[in-house]
């Protein structure tokens, strides 16, 4: 028998949200693992707010709305509030009732700033990878990094003649490069850079990350300004970082395994590899198919684990697919270099939520 097309507007309804979201849906447990992370984060956020006046949108809220907005590939801040005006998964993630008004989007932005103060997506990538480290994801001794590049909110025709260029340029013997003598009117922290030779300048910034090699998550992620120079800088610091917390988690007496680094052979320069040697690193970095020096020692090349970390090296194009894909992350909407450091911060946060969604085994 054909149903009837009625149109009767319900006056109640007696679902919540949350019995209309089902036990096995994977966000779930996203919510599970962002809100013990952000559970953690109440000290920093206790900091960012004073302690009368006006309650403002909560922080905890902040974040969740961030995060549906890297996972749902949401374009833009103001389809995301419409999204929550209607969608009943976003609502329950976020934690607004059915009834409960959603933020004018100008407030949302607004809010948002406060957390960019704070450094607040830093804390909240830690506080995830701690999570990924209580359940023994992450390695210890074998890592890879890389970078990418991520186009600013600029234009190439917005670089203009600085006003007051230095008089000493930052290329080889003081020369002055572009850098030095124009800047972007709409973005002055972005640079006009090329990944490769065939490609086309554009503003932008890079992106890197340190990846551990046994699951592929993020330990590591950071923003620079564009440059050859500074993706190994930016890399050789993090891997500092990196291997400087990982002697602190030993125990006393406790002897310490080789750590190993992987990248391509952008990477295969002497300032690179001699600086991971400084750390006691074993660089397993790939060599130029053309005749040009291999900065690696004899012993680092016959390395047995050199294959391993080159085939493992090939995951963190995932990560680079993932957030410029899906989280948004191609060409970014922040200006200032803080501004897109911060975003990218969420962004690996909420890739590294989605890989120990899969890695975790549902309880």
């Amino acid at each position: 028998m054909r149903g009837n097309d009625n149109e009767q507007e319900e006056m109640f309804s007696y679902v919540s949200s949350e019995k209309r979201v089902p036990q096995d849906h994977p966000l779930r447990r996203v919510r599970r693992m962002t809100d013990a992370a952000l559970k953690q984060m109440s000290p920093e956020f206790g900091a960012l707010y004073a302690r009368a006046g006006r309650p403002s949108i909560a922080p905890e809220k902040l974040l969740r709305a961030l995060l549906l907005q890297a996972l749902y590939s949401v374009r833009s801040e103001r389809l995301l509030m419409e999204q929550l005006h209607y969608n009943l998964l976003f609502r329950w993630f976020v934690g607004l009732s059915v009834d409960e008004p959603v933020w004018d989007v100008t407030v949302f932005t607004k809010n948002r700033e406060r957390l960019l103060d704070g450094k607040i997506a830093a804390v909240f990538f830690d506080q995830v990878l701690a999570q990924a480290d209580e359940h023994r994801l992450l390695s210890d001794e074998h890592f890879t990094v890389d970078g990418t590049m991520i186009e600013a909110w600029a234009n190439r025709r917005s670089f203009q003649e600085k006003k007051d260029p230095p008089e000493r340029g930052s290329g080889r013997g003081g020369e002055k490069l572009l850098r030095d003598t124009h800047e972007s009117q709409s973005d002055p922290e972005a640079r006009l850079y090329k990944k490769s030779a065939a490609g086309e300048a554009k503003p932008s910034y890079l992106g890197h990350v340190v990846m551990e090699n046994r699951n592929g998550l993020v330990v590591k992620p950071c923003v620079s300004e564009s440059g050859k120079r500074q993706e190994r800088d930016a890399a050789l610091q993090m891997v500092a970082e990196m291997v400087q917390e990982l002697r602190a988690k030993r125990k006393p007496g406790e002897p310490g395994r080789p750590i190993t680094v992987g990248g391509d052979k952008g990477y295969q320069e002497e300032d690179f590899i001699g600086g991971l040697r400084q750390l006691a690193v074993i660089p397993h970095i790939a060599e130029y198919q053309k005749k040009r020096r291999n900065w690696l020692t004899a012993s680092e090349r016959e390395d047995p684990g050199l294959t391993i970390s080159q085939a493992k090296r090939k995951l963190v194009e995932k990560i680079f697919g993932w957030m410029k894909v899906v989280a948004g992350l191609r060409k970014t909407k922040f200006r200032g270099r803080r501004r897109v450091d911060w975003i990218f911060s969420l962004g690996a946060a909420a890739f590294n939520l989605i890989r120990m969604v899969k890695l975790i085994p549902a309880t």
